[in-house]
Parts: C-alpha cells; structure tokens; sequence
C-alpha cells in the first residue's frame, strides 16, 4: 500500500481496486502521466497539482488518464469563467454563510450502506428574497471541496436527496436554463466525486418539466441516476436503507437538524439564534454546539417558510406506488 492511500480500510483499498482500477503499484506513474498533460492546455491556470490532489481526479474517472486530465483541467476552468463564484470561497462569506446556516445542503452525520455520505437538500425552505440561487450552488461546491478530502469519499461518493415537497412554481419558475446550466457544469463536468445517485421525491408535475430544460446540458450517460420517486418512499428506501435516513424520508433517524452541517464549517462563527433559521418537518429539538461539546436544547420556536411541509404529510405509510421512479441523470 503506497502512503496516498495511508488510513483507507483494507476494504475500501479493495473496493477501490475492483470498481476503479486503483493499482498501488503503479498509482505514483499515473498521478504522473495526468501532470505531464498539463502542457497541454496554458490557458488554464492549474493551481494545484500535488499528489494527493490529481488522485482524486483519476479516481472520479475510474483512472482513465485522459478523461482524469480533462475533468482536472475543466475544474480549474470553470473557476476561471466564473470568477465571481470563487472570490472569497469559504464559509464565512456572507452569502455562502446565509446559505448553509439555512440548511443548503443538509449532509447526514452518517453514510449510506455502501459508504457514501448522504446530502440533503429541502428545495421548500429557499426564501429568494435571502438566498439566491448562485449561493446556494457555492455553499454546495464548498461542501463538496470539504467533504472530497475524505479518500473514503472519493472512492464510496455521494448520494443527493432533493425533497420537493411544497416547492412552488414561483420558486420554480426562478430555476431558468442559464443557472441550471451553471449548476451541472459545476456538477456534473467539473468536480471530481462520484455521485451515486440523485434522489427527488415528492416533486410537483413543473419538476419533471425543468428535466426537459436540462436534458440539452446532459451526457448520455448522465440520464442514469436521477430517480423521481414522486409520494413513494418505498422505492426510495429500495436504494437507501431507512437506518440510514432520518425520519423526513420515512427512515428510523430523529428528523435532521438544519444547523448540523453549518455548525461543522461555520464552527465558533455559527449562532442557533440567527434572526432567520428554516426548520422543516417541526424538527424543533436541534442541538446547539458549545466549544466542542454539544448538549440538548429545549423546544423554542423557529421562523419557518410558510412552504415548510406540516408534520404527518410524508408518513410512510401513505405512500402508494409511483410510476415516476425511473432514473433519469447520472453525476458520475
């Protein structure tokens, strides 16, 4: 085992073998013959190139050098075309701090059965008056950045659960083709995880629409792991085991909690006494960060979007079989 895969299980090195042909042997070589292709393309800045940093490129393209290459330098230049969206890229810029304080993303504590760290997102909850789209997009790329440097990650991935539930076509109508664009190019062509899968449920009739805007924007391959659930939760836990999703999603966790990520990047920055604080499903009970302890609060009130779904609306029991739960999109 070469010391870039120091403090991966025996399991995962496996695994990583297996799906994406990471040979130990001759991982230095690879990593090298990626960073010989840089010559290729000066006008892009590279502005990292160690190891550590290539590998995971390799390992998001299955170690196929050449595609590897492409997606590292496709990160590097979307950054560049889009330079207002990096400037001042961390936690607490205003507008990504606005963002994760009200839960964009959520990302579970806990990873699926295959190891992939679960995000969440409540589309309901986005106020367009305080976040805007572009925000929410760069507080889920800075997650992402965050979360990447786990070599667990980069080789088990990700999976997206997007709840529709009392989305409106208002804010809908906010997703144009221009920002849809924007987010999959950032997604899709651009960042190197592995996405096993995107998740909607409870979607209205005008999501499966926006899927007619994107599908320009998709490689063929993509259409595969998009799966539109609609009411039905039982499909949904045919892919992701309920232990492993928190009561909103019909699964045997407490109902999550929005501060959970902001309080892991925001750290000491973060208040649960924000003036506006999004709560979904009346998860009331949250838990407050103190130094590095943490301790139960007491219930207390949260302002919340009239859009927020009623406590009851997503029993499991009252799903019946949808006929949308093909998958539709790929982000692999």
């Amino acid at each position: 085992m070469t010391h870039l895969q120091a403090g991966l299980s025996p399991e995962t090195i496996e695994k990583a073998r297996l799906e994406l042909n990471e040979n130990p042997d001759i991982l230095h070589q690879d990593i090298q013959q990626v960073r010989d292709m840089i010559i290729t393309r000066p006008d892009i800045g590279f502005l990292r190139t160690d190891d550590a940093f290539i590998l995971r490129f390799l390992r998001a393209r299955k170690f196929h050098q050449t595609e590897a290459f492409r997606l590292l330098a496709q990160y590097f230049q979307y950054r560049q075309l889009n330079l207002d969206m990096f400037k001042n890229f961390k936690a607490d810029d205003p507008g990504i701090k606005r963002a994760l304080t009200d839960g964009f993303p959520g990302v579970l504590e806990n990873r699926d059965h295959c190891g992939r760290k679960i995000l969440l997102l409540f589309a309901a909850n986005w106020d367009q008056s305080r976040n805007s789209f572009i925000d929410i997009l760069r507080a889920i790329l800075l997650s992402l950045e965050v979360l990447i440097e786990d070599q667990e990650l980069q080789i088990n991935g990700f999976i997206l659960i997007i709840d529709w539930s009392n989305f409106s076509f208002k804010q809908a109508s906010k997703l144009t083709p221009s920002i849809l664009k924007l987010a999959i190019e950032g997604l899709q062509d651009s960042f190197p995880a592995r996405f096993g899968g995107v998740h909607f449920v409870n979607q209205p009739w005008y999501i499966h629409a926006l899927y007619t805007l994107i599908k320009p924007f998709l490689k063929d391959k993509t259409r595969k792991r998009i799966f539109l659930h609609g009411n039905n939760l039982n499909s949904l836990h045919q892919l992701i085991h309920p232990e492993c999703l928190p009561s909103e999603f019909g699964g045997t966790l407490p109902p999550y909690d929005m501060g959970t990520w902001a309080r892991t990047l925001l750290g000491p920055d973060y208040s649960d006494e924000n003036e506006y604080t999004h709560t979904s499903y009346n998860a009331m009970h949250v838990k407050h960060a103190s130094s590095n302890l943490e301790r139960e609060a007491s219930p207390k009130p949260m302002k919340r979007s009239q859009s927020v779904v009623e406590p009851g609306t997503l029993k499991h029991e009252d799903h019946g079989e949808s006929e949308n739960t093909q998958p539709l999109l790929a982000l692999d």
